[in-house]
């Protein structure tokens, strides 16, 4: 006797057959949708973005602190492709000088850092000694063309007034520095030995400080110190780095791997650079009054840097005068044994910076051609002529806010006077450096009479002295050149 293995009464086949398809369906979609969700999951990611910065190194704010502030970093950070579900974490740590940031690069606690022409070459030295670590220069972020920025200070009250006048005194650099570099470079320069003076390490902060007390005879010091010393009152710059004549820069250095794993959000840190360079251009009395209030920096030092004739130039590009400028570095720290094997052609790459031209529809080439930066230009509202010639111009900045383009020095000195007589208060002046092409703050210059126009203005006494004594005139301080200075002088009638 066939018996049904179910019984179709109490469990119809049909009930059979969709229970367990019901089941198999639904462990199916189950599986479905936790493999959809993994796969979900793999396309987020977090990426961290730790730059190290250098916030009161004037000419490396558009590489970190007006980037942070302004946000640009995340404006341009990529968010589509690969990077669509991307959480970025950036984070920002400010420090007083590079080296402390190839520290923190090498211990891969930072991707992203700037420094010096010097720092910078220790950073990518380092990194190829230290195999996983190697870093790119990939950008610059401003720029001498003939040493200005790196500088020597001394007391004003001292009677030191070249290098040659510090033999075995007392002298402070922040070693590792590009002033330390610039220092190092002057002395083989002259055959002097390295116990030509007595030199310590000292931070920018302990050099100010000892200086100010004179505890010191000199102090060196990069960006912006050997221009805010003096102009904070107690200071005289007696060697600036344009006295070299070898270019100085401060750059932008990414770790290999992370630039390889994330090339677009390098170009993108490169593209927030280029528009942090437009801000300031764009309006440098405001941007340096922000850049004042973002890292206390005094907006009329941050001005003489980063305004029209400014002593660095903002510029992206790596031009092969740069490439070489390392090479001169590399040199000078080899000859000192401070430095190993270093293949400068394999640590520099354009590939970022030239993309972020492309995406910005500039010409990269064109631009690694040119020495061009901003200059002075407008209508001199005290002699009423037009400035025609940047070189030899000036500014006044009146308390009121307004900064008056004049169109050269005598007619700078007369505005002084002529504004301060009718009860106007000169906040700050400047004029141009007729030896070193450097911008001055005027009260801190020397003048020389004689010459075509009448009075010029130098950093140091060697080159007044030098000028007075080929041109039958004479060495006069600031308050002797404004009781002079009068509209017949300034105009040449």
């Amino acid at each position: 006797m066939n018996k049904q293995l179910v019984d179709p009464d109490r469990y119809p086949i049909t009930a059979v057959a969709t229970g367990r398809t019901s089941s198999v369906l639904a462990t199916v979609l189950s599986l479905g949708l936790a493999l959809a969700s993994s796969q979900a999951l793999a396309q987020k990611q977090t990426i961290e973005i730790n730059i190290g910065t250098q916030n009161t190194t004037t000419n490396t704010v558009t590489g970190g602190v007006v980037i942070k502030e302004l946000k640009l970093l995340e404006k341009h950070l990529p968010k589509t492709g690969k990077y669509k579900d991307t959480t970025y974490k950036i984070e920002w740590s400010n420090f007083t000088s590079g080296p402390p940031v190839t520290n923190g690069m090498m211990a891969n606690k930072l991707q992203i850092g700037m420094m010096g022409d010097y720092p910078l070459l220790v950073n990518g030295a380092t990194g190829q000694q230290q195999k996983g670590n190697e870093t790119k220069l990939i950008a610059v972020i401003a720029y001498n063309a003939f040493g200005a920025g790196n500088g020597v200070v001394v007391h004003k009250d001292s009677p030191y007034y070249e290098l040659a006048d510090l033999k075995g005194k007392n002298v402070s650099v922040p070693f590792g520095s590009a002033a330390h570099g610039m220092m190092l470079q002057a002395m083989q320069a002259r055959g002097w030995p390295e116990n030509f003076w007595s030199l310590v390490s000292q931070s920018p902060e302990v050099g100010t400080t000892n200086l100010q007390e004179k505890r010191i005879d000199g102090h060196g010091n990069f960006v912006p110190f050997a221009e805010l010393l003096p102009y904070r009152g107690f200071a005289r710059k007696i060697f600036d780095g344009a006295e070299t004549k070898v270019p100085t820069f401060h750059g932008v250095v990414v770790r290999k791997d992370f630039s390889e794993k994330y090339p677009e959000v390098v170009t993108a840190y490169v593209k927030a650079l280029m528009e942090a360079n437009d801000w300031v251009r764009k309006n440098p009395k405001q941007a340096v009054e922000k850049i004042h209030e973002w890292t206390k920096i005094e907006k009329e030092v941050a001005y003489i840097f980063l305004g029209p004739n400014g002593i660095h130039t903002l510029d992206p590009s790596i031009k092969p005068r740069w490439i070489e400028t390392i090479k001169i570095a590399h040199g000078v720290l080899q000859k000192l044994n401070r430095v190993k094997e270093f293949d400068v052609n394999a640590w520099v790459d354009e590939t970022y910076v030239r993309q972020a031209f492309k995406e910005r529809g500039q010409d990269y080439e064109a631009q690694k051609q040119t020495l061009a930066g901003y200059e002075i230009e407008g209508k001199d509202p005290i002699c009423n002529v037009a400035v025609t010639r940047p070189k030899q111009a000036g500014e006044i900045w009146l308390a009121t806010g307004e900064i008056l383009p004049i169109s050269s020095t005598a007619c700078t000195l007369n505005g002084i006077r002529k504004l301060t007589a009718e009860g106007k208060k000169v906040q700050v002046a400047y004029v141009m450096d007729q030896a070193l092409g450097v911008k001055l703050f005027a009260d801190k210059a020397f003048y020389a009479t004689g010459g075509p126009a009448l009075v010029s203005p130098f950093l140091l006494r060697k080159d007044a002295e030098a000028f007075a004594s080929k041109n039958a005139g004479k060495v006069i301080a600031y308050e002797e050149a404004l009781a002079n200075a009068s509209l017949t002088v300034a105009t040449g009638k």
